[in-house]
């Protein structure tokens, strides 16, 4: 098995909004705003290599939005998916699967692209299957009031409309290994509806994509709850059962959505857990 980083693009977020009711004189020391309160978002993704397949987990937003829609989100930097993918050899055409944590916009856009016509959508990966789970599919096309904004129709129903859509199969209880990804996964309700936080055995490491459980290295004490989360106060513990294991087991854990922090691993002080090391991908994949 190889990992390899896939940087879909970076873009912007208000920090209120990132870190809820944590006060910014807090949070601006370890995710600091620029003059319109806007902290750096990178949309990380990760290909797994393993015999003939090439598992990519989430593609970020894409580019089939509108300008006014980007325009809210200040994109920057020059990460694009494809050429990420080239970097390691890779065409999107290869993917076979296309593992999506939730189906949020910034988390799944990229799977859906304009035809070549531009009147309609289409599959970006026309190779691969896409999986979620039938809870959060169902939570993402019904979408309450709150999250509406964030699961957008061309995002998610071509993927149902191309026959591509797969749905993992569920453990009874919130963890177990996923027979059709080949790796354990970790289902939390806090952010969304049934999100699936993959835990990946690589040598001897574990590495867990953490998506938007722990957005930051800047979110980990545990009252550092998104203001974009529906159940809060389901995620503390949902990220404290993360967080304390990560401590005891020494797991890598891979975050999407920090720009600055690529990969880290936490430990246990008297405060809680806390930050222990940050490694660059190229450290640890």
């Amino acid at each position: 098995m190889k990992l390899y980083p896939i940087e879909s693009g970076n873009f912007k977020l208000d920090g209120g909004a990132m870190f809820g009711v944590v006060p910014k004189t807090i949070w601006n020391k370890t995710n600091p705003a620029d003059a319109n309160n806007l902290i750096d978002i990178a949309a990380r993704c990760l290909l797994i290599e393993d015999e003939k397949r090439l598992i990519l987990i989430d593609t970020g937003m894409g580019d089939k939005q509108s300008d006014k829609f980007f325009g809210y989100y200040s994109l920057w930097g020059t990460h694009s998916l494809d050429s990420s993918l080239l970097k390691y050899g890779f065409h999107r055409d290869d993917i076979t699967d296309v593992f999506m944590t939730h189906l949020h916009f910034d988390h799944c856009g990229g799977s859906i692209q304009w035809n070549s016509d531009k009147n309609g959508y289409e599959p970006a990966f026309k190779n691969a299957k896409f999986w979620t789970n039938e809870n959060h599919w169902e939570w993402a096309t019904k979408p309450n009031a709150r999250e509406k904004a964030s699961f957008l129709a061309e995002n998610i129903l071509p993927m149902q409309e191309s026959g591509q859509l797969n749905f993992v199969e569920r453990p009874q209880s919130d963890f177990g290994f996923s027979k059709e990804l080949g790796f354990d996964i970790y289902y939390v309700d806090g952010h969304t509806e049934k999100q699936m936080i993959p835990y990946i055995q690589y040598k001897d490491k574990t590495i867990v994509f953490c998506a938007d459980l722990l957005a930051t290295a800047g979110h980990i004490p545990l009252p550092y709850v998104m203001g974009y989360d529906t159940r809060p106060l389901l995620t503390m513990p949902e990220k404290s059962k993360l967080l304390n294991a990560a401590a005891d087991k020494n797991y890598y854990l891979f975050l999407e959505h920090d720009a600055h922090n690529q990969i880290i691993t936490v430990e246990h002080t008297e405060k809680g857990v806390r930050l222990k090391d940050v490694f660059t991908c190229e450290d640890v994949l």
